[in-house]
């Protein structure tokens, strides 16, 4: 959302009025100072690189979500997470100072790089450190801060007029997650999952003393499950191909891809309606960042006690409908009403597939899974504009290209399992038996590694 404030339109007039392109254009600078359009002189021929630089951020998230989560799969969540945050934190600051547009837009693609990383990251690092219980509440919880964040950058952008002040000021605001690197341990679920059951017992037993509960069935618990479940040495590591050499894995992420992709689509594309409402961008930022937050809140008791599976259908379902009727109702308040009701669910269904694809894929190759899904999403962000620019083709056109496609998603989520009260998974195999009675909340030699630590 930061492109917002670094490339907002531009008003300017040509000196010699005898047309509406020229070398030395005069702005206008009421609102900002100074923007990447009004530095770089971006109109006219020129003009479709500002949203190129944008496409190329999301490009940088796309390949960035995919290779932190090959990543932290194989070498840990802790080291490639430190790793994709300092890559933030040294791209985004450079890309202040930087004289021309092309160096600009490469650094600002190894910011999204580093972005997609840490996202996905975060969010599974979390996941594996919550029991079964609470879960479903910090997933939703989670989301806040980014769309607490999303209103913020309205202030920030208000009070820094000049792309660079704005830029340096939240790149250099990223500073304080490098405390991850001493107050952040590696996940015991990793560690368990890699084979490292010394280090993940010391870990557990660590944690259990700064919580004051009993340690001494800790270290005899987890070798039984250590013997139980995992054959040491006799199978390679587990790698991104698994998720497609089974049919119901290769079946859960080819849906689930589709789904992140469909709710991305959407959403950005219901960003641009609503950002119709108003003039005032600090007012849309605003607006937009409030319905996410919203959807946020109504997240919480909503999939507290609901199946994942039945949210993410009739939300789907729900935004597309909505989405379709502002082609049929007339232009106006109840268009509007829908617009945002339709941003709203496509929020929700983004905040419900974060933790429904967590708790659908196996430890080994989850955060890869996750990077697929989240690749997509870039993809369908990436293509969202196009649709949203038929409305000089008819009112019609935009709505019906975007709602189309929650329906579809809503009948291709029927065919995933229900993982509500399952344990997170560990194993390919767990995976593949998802669904089966037997894999419902029953794990309780894992317990430790939830509930008491």
């Amino acid at each position: 959302m930061a492109i917002i404030f670094l490339a907002p339109p531009a008003q300017y007039y040509c000196p010699d009025n005898s047309s509406t392109c020229c070398d030395n254009p005069v702005y206008d600078r009421s609102v900002f100072t100074k923007t990447i359009v009004t530095e770089w002189n971006l109109i006219c021929e020129n003009s479709w690189l500002k949203d190129f630089t944008q496409t190329i951020f999301q490009f940088g998230v796309l390949v960035g979500s995919l290779f932190f989560g090959i990543a932290s799969d194989r070498y840990g969540r802790k080291p490639t997470l430190i790793i994709s945050v300092n890559i933030e934190i040294f791209a985004g600051i450079i890309s202040s100072f930087l004289p021309d547009y092309w160096s600009f837009t490469f650094a600002r693609m190894l910011v999204g790089f580093s972005n997609g990383g840490i996202m996905i990251i975060t969010f599974v690092i979390i996941m594996e450190y919550v029991g079964n219980v609470k879960r479903d509440v910090v997933s939703a919880l989670f989301h806040i801060p980014f769309t607490t964040g999303h209103m913020m950058l309205a202030g920030v952008g208000y009070l820094l007029r000049d792309y660079t002040y704005f830029q340096l000021c939240i790149s250099a605001s990223n500073v304080i997650l490098l405390m991850y690197i001493c107050l952040l341990p590696e996940t015991p679920r990793w560690l368990l999952a890699m084979n490292k059951t010394v280090q993940a017992i010391d870990l557990m037993e660590r944690v259990a003393k700064i919580n004051k509960l009993p340690t001494e069935h800790i270290r005899h618990e987890i070798e039984m499950y250590q013997l139980k479940h995992i054959k040491k040495n006799t199978k390679p590591k587990a790698t991104i191909f698994d998720l497609f050499r089974s049919p119901k894995l290769r079946t859960n992420i080819m849906v689930l891809s589709f789904a992140w992709l469909v709710c991305s689509y959407c959403f950005y594309g219901g960003t641009y309606y609503i950002s119709h409402l108003t003039g005032d961008v600090f007012i849309n930022v605003v607006a937009t960042g409030s319905v996410c937050l919203c959807a946020c809140i109504i997240c919480i008791p909503l999939i507290k006690f609901s199946k994942r599976k039945t949210v993410v259908v009739t939300a789907n379902a729900l935004c597309g409908f909505c989405i379709i009727a502002v082609a049929i109702v007339p232009e106006g308040n109840v268009s509007v009403v829908f617009g945002c009701i339709g941003e709203l669910l496509c929020y929700t269904i983004f905040v419900v597939l974060y933790l429904y694809s967590t708790e659908m894929f196996p430890t080994v190759v989850r955060n890869a899974a996750i990077g697929i899904c989240s690749m997509m999403a870039r993809v369908g962000a990436m293509i969202a504009p196009f649709p949203a620019g038929l409305r000089p083709y008819g009112i019609w056109c935009a709505p019906i290209a975007f709602g189309i496609f929650p329906i579809m998603a809503a009948l291709l989520c029927l065919l995933l399992p229900e993982t509500k009260d399952c344990e997170l998974l560990m194993t390919i195999e767990e995976a593949e038996g998802l669904g089966n009675y037997q894999n419902r909340g029953s794990r309780a030699d894992l317990n430790i590694a939830e509930s008491e630590v």
